[in-house]
């Protein structure tokens, strides 16, 4: 087994997600400089940071995180755009171990119910032909020992990409675009919700605001990476 592994490794080499260079045999999605260059969040508190005081007066969030800082240039960027645009899941599994073994260690997440990922409308999923936050979600399931639960929220309405538009009109574009299917999965549940982005928190906050219509709801919330 070992012979073709490296065997597959020296005709398929993998390469770093950002800088493009071949990785080493230890080295996963990024070579160790460019995982030694993200920028990482390192938030002291779950309950009051950056994400959470963002909601204040919007919707009420317990609890929020998230791996990365999200800049122009920077390779938090390359990494969602490899996720979403380029067919490279594995990245979702990079960042769901990743989180997924902190927060297990931290116990901040401990008294969740489940996982809800932000979901994307079913006719870009046939296109894309996944949701880019499935393999992070899995991946965070196993490690917290919490179900994920795909389907319970839809998006009923196809959206363009969020990212060129402005911050009023990414507000503006959410409004009732998301409905739950089943009220009675969620009812009296913390719900930990998931995406790969948070910008103005537009998207979370629709969704949230959906969920809280079910009987007993607790929001709290974890994306790969936050635009500060």
């Amino acid at each position: 087994m070992k012979f073709l592994k490296d065997l597959l490794h020296l005709f398929y080499p993998e390469i770093c997600a950002n800088c493009q260079n071949q990785l080493l045999r230890n080295e996963t999605i990024l070579c160790l400089l460019c995982r030694h260059d993200l920028p990482l969040t390192n938030f002291d508190s779950y309950t009051d940071n950056k994400i959470t005081n963002s909601f204040k007066g919007r919707v009420l969030i317990e609890k929020a995180n998230a791996l990365l800082f999200f800049r122009k240039k920077s390779i938090t960027k390359n990494l969602i755009h490899e996720l979403k645009y380029k067919n490279n899941e594995d990245i979702g599994l990079f960042f769901g171990n990743w989180l997924g073994e902190v927060l297990a260690n931290n116990k901040e997440f401990s008294k969740i119910d489940c996982i809800v990922p932000v979901p994307i409308h079913a006719k870009r999923k046939r296109k894309r032909g996944y949701n880019q936050v499935t393999k992070f979600g899995e991946t965070l399931s196993k490690h917290l020992n919490i179900p994920l639960v795909e389907g319970v929220l839809i998006r009923n309405l196809d959206t363009k990409t969020q990212t060129r538009k402005s911050r009023f009109e990414r507000f503006n574009n959410l409004e009732a675009k998301f409905e739950i299917t089943d009220n009675s999965i969620l009812k009296n549940k913390h719900i930990l919700i998931i995406d790969d982005v948070i910008t103005t928190g537009a998207t979370i906050e629709a969704c949230a605001k959906e969920l809280l219509k079910s009987t007993g709801i607790k929001i709290s919330i974890l994306a790969m990476a936050y635009t500060d």
